[in-house]
């Protein structure tokens, strides 16, 4: 099993609180991780028709069945367990450490959460693989059949199936169980239609317009199902970052897939060789990186930090992080070469805001210093957004 960076995260808030949320995409790690680190827990997976039958029908009946402390995998299948976990915690005394809770659809879950669970749960998000645990675990592919492969679990257990095989799989289960459950699409061929065409458009601006005219459905529809594929842990967006002052600045956001081996999948990139001539390869390199940021960031539990920059004289950024020492930003390159003019627009920035922190990640050696700013190899990338110092906590 590859050790994952959120163990530490997932031990302290099992100390601090009666449950723990681990929120997610499907066969991200969420159970496989629980279970390594509790194995002595109860373990009930809500999508087993008994055992979620069990627990509607008889929350009592169906704690004397999987006592605590437990594992419930997929709780939104059953969100009215939520009262029932609630009432016995506080009866309880909010003993810590009584419950890991995990659920792969966020909004409907996290709402429930929220009424049931306030102050008695830790949230945690958790996402595929990082390139900084595939490479503590040894394993250190090269660009593009990374880019094809993506970041699932599932990929490095199982090595003699291709992504291409996996990821057909992977999307229709979500079609059948994830879209389908939550019974707010209601035509399935429209919505892989609009899969496919974000595919086409990772690292762009999102244009909801455009994007209801292609896929013949009307905006409020675009917008909705574009929640739902955020909800489902499918696409990222991420914000762009502008203060008062900057008036000029783009403020759509920017779409990205959750592992870039869905992408691939959804635009028939079936090997390596078609990935290096396809002429999106750029783009899935930067959404490599921004989801090698975002885990970064939900493994050390830091919040809503990530943004881009792009201002009406073309100046951009990809990557943003707003942190308390100051802004750190980097441009995303995935060619190899050392160039100066890969700073140009990180230059362009300074000029107008103080920084932290700038570089530039890309597909070449690590250089601490050029420029005056660091060149780093993506497989490093991770180091470059985790917390400076640890958070503030009391002590007596």
């Amino acid at each position: 099993m590859i050790k994952r960076n959120i163990e530490r995260q997932l031990e302290k808030s099992m100390k601090d609180f009666p449950s723990v949320t681990i929120y997610g995409p499907r066969q991200c790690g969420k159970t496989t991780i629980a279970k390594h680190m509790f194995p002595s827990f109860s373990y009930a997976n809500l999508e087993d028709t008994n055992t979620r039958q069990l627990a509607k029908s008889d929350p009592y009946e169906f704690f004397t069945r999987f006592p605590e402390p437990i594992i419930i995998d997929e709780i939104q299948r059953v969100p009215e367990l939520l009262s029932t976990v609630q009432v016995r915690i506080d009866e309880s005394g909010k003993k810590k450490g009584q419950y890991i809770l995990t659920g792969s659809q966020h909004i409907p879950l996290k709402e429930a959460v929220a009424q049931s669970l306030a102050g008695r749960t830790s949230i945690l998000n958790m996402l595929p693989l990082s390139l900084a645990e595939l490479s503590n675990s040894g394993i250190i592919l090269e660009r593009d059949p990374q880019l094809l492969a993506g970041c699932m679990p599932y990929m490095y257990d199982n090595q003699n199936i291709a992504p291409s095989e996996y990821y057909k799989s992977y999307i229709g289960t979500y079609l059948e169980r994830d879209v389908a459950a939550q019974n707010q699409v209601h035509d399935l061929y429209s919505f892989e239609r609009l899969l496919s065409l974000l595919a086409g458009r990772i690292g762009q601006l999102t244009n909801e317009t455009a994007l209801a005219l292609d896929v013949g459905v009307s905006v409020p529809t675009i917008k909705g199902w574009l929640s739902i594929l955020e909800s489902t842990h499918i696409i990222y967006r991420l914000r762009s970052w502008y203060t008062s002052r900057t008036n000029q600045v783009v403020k759509t956001p920017k779409i990205y897939f959750c592992d870039t081996g869905i992408a691939a999948y959804l635009l028939g990139i079936e090997t390596p060789s078609q990935m290096t001539r396809d002429p999106l390869m750029g783009s899935f390199f930067e959404n490599l990186i921004v989801l090698e940021a975002l885990k970064a960031e939900y493994d050390t539990n830091i919040k809503d930090s990530l943004f881009f920059y792009r201002n009406s004289n073309g100046v951009e950024i990809d990557i943003l992080q707003s942190r308390p020492e100051g802004l750190n930003i980097y441009e995303v390159k995935s060619g190899q070469a050392l160039s100066k003019d890969h700073l140009r627009h990180i230059n362009s920035f300074k000029k107008k805001f103080d920084t932290n922190k700038s570089g530039v990640i890309y597909s070449g050696e690590d250089y601490p210093s050029f420029e005056e700013n660091r060149f780093l190899n993506f497989h490093n990338a991770y180091s470059l957004f985790t917390p400076e110092e640890e958070p503030f906590r009391l002590s007596f």
